[in-house]
């Protein structure tokens, strides 16, 4: 393993506190600036769903669904709406810890809103189980206070304030079906001037059901003395992106489809955020699904049109556009070209800001080492259970539809069963470990399919290996095995891989069909477990973990 000097040894890794963003990062996979005064879509190929973003000055700043994944609610940071960065996150943890210290799919954040009000950032979601809530900060890095709960409430989500021109203060909402019972409905609150809690009943802005279902996601915005709700409709897959305005935040609203896929291959391009620039330009950022890849970011002209907005391509002149594919980038002073961060090299004593766990950070799951490695722990695996249950997971996003990802691990197991690897995670899933049995290792593949229905894991022993390294230590015996680990990625096909030289390549295993997750994409990353709950630890030291070209 490198010998590397620790840098902020006694900073805990993401998750665990919010840490500075890493030098600029240059992606050897996706890389949306063609250099030429254009940009290719999507301008994010990773899975940042339900974008918002703000500008503030030449600065612009995106979040987006987390989920039950933490750290949770990302900071990206861009100077031209093109080139981004992960500058951090918003919420370390998620509460209560009762619940989410294990991993609770398809919960926790969704589609939040970011606003810069009085000199302060806010971020507020939707809990679908708990009801609004928010964070808020004097600096877009942080520190982020504690969330707190604007409106409890059960179905309550996609959540946006706006702070008007007389100091009053409006949320605009969505409706979980599976919570609430109902779904296609946007209502309108007001909220006290500070933004803290309701001071109305809600209202029925807009009732979806007939023409536009699935009517979710909304922004509010105010423009030209009309106040603006921009939604999508139709569904996460199919849908189109709306546009509705009215003289009072309370309605009535009249609404229009200002873009959907047309004649474009772009499927279901919507629900985003309207940017102004300080270029006096208007943009919008929307998403689109790409099955396991999860829901990409696409960057689109808006121009105004009879006083309504028309986003992408309106080459037919009927006032809805189409996604553009490639266009010019838009109007700044910014030369810098940057990517959001996909290898580490764990150097520095801290994780790089791409990764998240399954669940709430546990110390006991690992943390970086004075070698300039990361040790991620065995947890405790309870029979049954699976990957699928397992918080410690260190996973980060698919940053594009071809890729290898290779890492330099060593093994440690104190006993039998203990194993550490590489897994592609998902609702279906499967790994590439190295465990313990006797006094040798098993290469062993590990499959799952319908995880989010109980499906049960399967086993494949591919081989046996002679182990590194043998301790002589009386009182704490453990085995170490050297190995790198290779994830292959093409076409929404993983294949595996194994080497003891990072020479010499071996194929490892069946190909994998990936498979979204629970509301997110497929996640590459980690896995350190241990049958049980008794007995020493054993542990993975993750020496590096290198995204490259296919």
């Amino acid at each position: 393993m490198k010998k590397k000097s620790l840098f902020l040894a006694l900073l805990l890794c993401a998750g665990m506190g919010l840490l500075p963003a890493s030098a600029q990062y240059h992606s050897k996979v996706w890389d949306p600036d063609l250099g030429n005064g254009m940009y290719k879509n999507p301008v994010l190929f990773a899975d940042y769903s339900d974008p918002d973003a703000i500008a503030v000055g030449d600065d612009y700043y995106l979040t987006a669904s987390s989920f039950n994944c933490i750290p949770g609610l990302p900071i990206l940071h861009s100077k031209d709406l093109v080139n981004w960065e992960i500058f951090g996150y918003a919420l370390n943890r998620q509460q209560p810890d009762s619940l989410f210290s294990k991993p609770q799919h398809g919960k926790g954040v969704w589609a939040p809103a970011i606003r810069y009000h009085n000199g302060e950032y806010f971020i507020y979601w939707g809990d679908p189980d708990q009801g609004i809530m928010r964070v808020r900060a004097r600096q877009p890095q942080g520190p982020w206070s504690e969330p707190e709960c604007v409106i409890p409430g059960k179905g309550l989500i996609d959540s946006c304030p706006l702070w008007d021109d007389d100091g009053h203060c409006y949320l605009v909402n969505g409706w979980a079906g599976s919570r609430a019972g109902f779904n296609s409905v946007l209502t309108m609150w007001e909220l006290s001037a500070d933004g803290s809690h309701a001071i109305s009943a809600p209202r029925i802005v807009y009732d979806g059901w007939q023409h536009n279902h699935t009517t979710e996601g909304p922004k509010l915005y105010k423009h030209d003395g009309w106040y603006w709700i921009l939604c999508p409709a139709g569904g996460v897959e199919h849908g189109w992106q709306m546009a509705m305005r009215s003289r009072s935040p309370f309605g009535p609203y009249e609404a229009r489809t200002v873009m959907h896929q047309g004649q474009t291959d772009i499927n279901g391009p919507h629900q985003g955020a309207w940017v102004h620039t300080a270029q006096g330009e208007d943009w919008f950022l929307h998403f689109n699904d790409r099955n396991a890849y999860g829901r990409v970011v696409y960057l689109q002209p808006m121009a105004w049109k009879g006083s309504w907005p028309v986003i992408g391509n309106d080459k037919d002149g009927d006032g809805c556009g189409e996604p553009y594919a490639t266009y010019r980038k838009p109007k700044s002073n910014a030369k810098t070209r940057v990517n959001p961060q996909e290898s580490d090299e764990f150097n520095n004593g801290e994780l790089g800001l791409q990764w998240q766990w399954q669940a709430n950070y546990n110390p006991l799951w690992g943390m970086p080492t004075a070698n300039g490695t990361l040790r991620l722990y065995n947890a405790d695996e309870q029979p049954g259970t699976g990957l699928w249950q397992a918080g410690n997971l260190l996973l980060q996003k698919l940053p594009a539809p071809r890729l290898t990802a290779t890492t330099k691990v060593r093994i440690s197991a104190k006993s039998d069963g203990q194993y550490g690897g590489v897994v592609v995670m998902g609702m279906n899933y499967q790994a590439l470990v190295c465990r313990r049995q006797g006094n040798k290792f098993e290469l062993l593949q590990i499959n799952c399919k319908d995880a989010d229905r109980q499906g049960k894991e399967t086993e494949k022993v591919l081989t046996t290996l002679e182990p590194t390294e043998v301790d002589t230590i009386p009182y704490s015996p453990a085995i170490h095995e050297d190995i790198y680990l290779r994830i292959s990625i093409d076409k929404g096909q993983a294949r595996f891989a194994y080497s003891l030289d990072n020479k010499h390549y071996r194929a490892a295993g069946d190909t994998f069909t990936l498979r979204k997750g629970k509301w997110i994409g497929a996640k590459m990353g980690f896995a350190s477990m241990r049958p049980g709950t008794t007995g020493n630890r054993g542990w993975m030291d993750v020496d590096w973990f290198r995204v490259e070209r296919l």
